[in-house]
């Protein structure tokens, strides 16, 4: 109604009028027809049918996860049931993805347990192997706990990348030694690690790094999957099935393995943090649980899903002879000796 009104007076000063009305009437003339003409335009403006919501910006912030190409890898599992990427190589752009965090300034601790003969047997691989592969060109510092720092041998180290020795007592048992990682891990994210890093991964000693290990791995929950078990159905899982311990699971969806995990220092906070009263209250009730922390952090994850889950290409065992779906190897188990290595 108010536009045909307007159309009427409209009409009424182009027909002669104007002059009679003098510059006030030019002027009305003048802003009826801008007037009608952004009505028209607005009028024919896309719009989001159906949901009466105004259309989403062309531009918009998005994760470098989005750049994952889950048809890459047909013959294995790219998505686990909860949305979360299994990260498998040919999925993703290693220079996309390290271009975007040097932007972005991220910075990764790494710990690293080195007690008794696993110093010897294993640190000095391991760094050296860590300094060429792991998180290339991002600030990394390697905290290093051991019971005999002035062994901790002297690596090289690339530009913003440290290192920091931190003693830890040696505990009478390797499973100890294992377990109570988990409390030393949480202490020295609150002591130090929060200040400094955003993400933490927490990595066993036997291994070494062969390939690119990099931020393409970074997520708020980052777990692998174990090498033995990811064609496994479920009832082969070597869960802990003791209804006794706080470890014990009757189902889950895959079996990770404790050789590394990862994320933001909260959440790496949160798993330790987890892991280690589950162990103790383990330990009150005279209980063990089947693979000590292991059992432990799948327990974690059961109820807390990861938000990236990655592949056995990032922690593979030589020996196994099946290499069909393992297209490059990231991190491969040392070799062990235990009856050398444990006391």
């Amino acid at each position: 109604m108010f536009i045909r009104k307007l159309k009427v007076l409209l009409f009424t000063s182009v027909s002669g009028h104007v002059q009679r009305a003098g510059p006030a009437g030019a002027f009305l003339t003048f802003f009826l027809v801008v007037f009608g003409l952004s009505s028209m335009f607005f009028r024919h403006l896309p719009t989001n049918q159906g949901t009466g919501t105004v259309p989403e910006p062309l531009h918009k912030n998005i994760s470098v996860d989005d750049t994952l190409n889950y048809k890459a890898r047909p013959n294995v599992q790219t998505r686990t049931p909860w949305n979360a990427p299994i990260i498998w190589e040919g999925m993703f752009d290693p220079i996309i993805y390290d271009q975007t965090h040097v932007k972005m300034n991220t910075t990764v601790a790494l710990t690293v347990f080195a007690v008794g003969r696993y110093l010897g047997a294993y640190l000095k691989t391991f760094l050296t192997s860590a300094e060429k592969y792991f998180m290339l060109g991002l600030p990394v510092t390697y905290f290093v706990f051991t019971d005999i720092p002035k062994d901790v041998p002297y690596i090289p180290l690339a530009h913003r990348r440290y290192m920091k020795v931190i003693y830890v007592k040696k505990h009478k048992r390797w499973q100890d030694v294992s377990m109570m990682r988990m409390k030393t891990i949480y202490e020295e994210i609150d002591v130090e690690i929060k200040y400094t890093f955003k993400y933490v991964f927490c990595f066993d000693v036997d291994q070494e790094f062969k390939g690119h290990f990099g931020s393409e791995t970074l997520g708020e929950s980052v777990a692998v999957i174990h090498s033995y078990f990811y064609k496994s159905p479920e009832e082969e899982f070597t869960y802990d099935r003791n209804p006794e311990s706080q470890a014990c699971m009757e189902t889950g969806d895959y079996y990770y393995h404790a050789s590394f995990f990862g994320g933001t220092w909260e959440i790496v906070k949160n798993i330790t943090e987890s892991c280690y009263h589950g162990i103790m209250t383990d330990k009150d009730n005279d209980v063990e649980a089947l693979w000590h922390d292991e059992s432990h952090l799948n327990k974690y994850f059961w109820f807390n899903k990861p938000s990236k889950l990655l592949s056995p290409e990032y922690c593979w065992d030589e020996n196994i002879e099946d290499v069909r779906d393992i297209r490059i190897t990231r991190l491969v188990w040392a070799p062990k000796n235990y009856e050398e290595l444990r006391d």
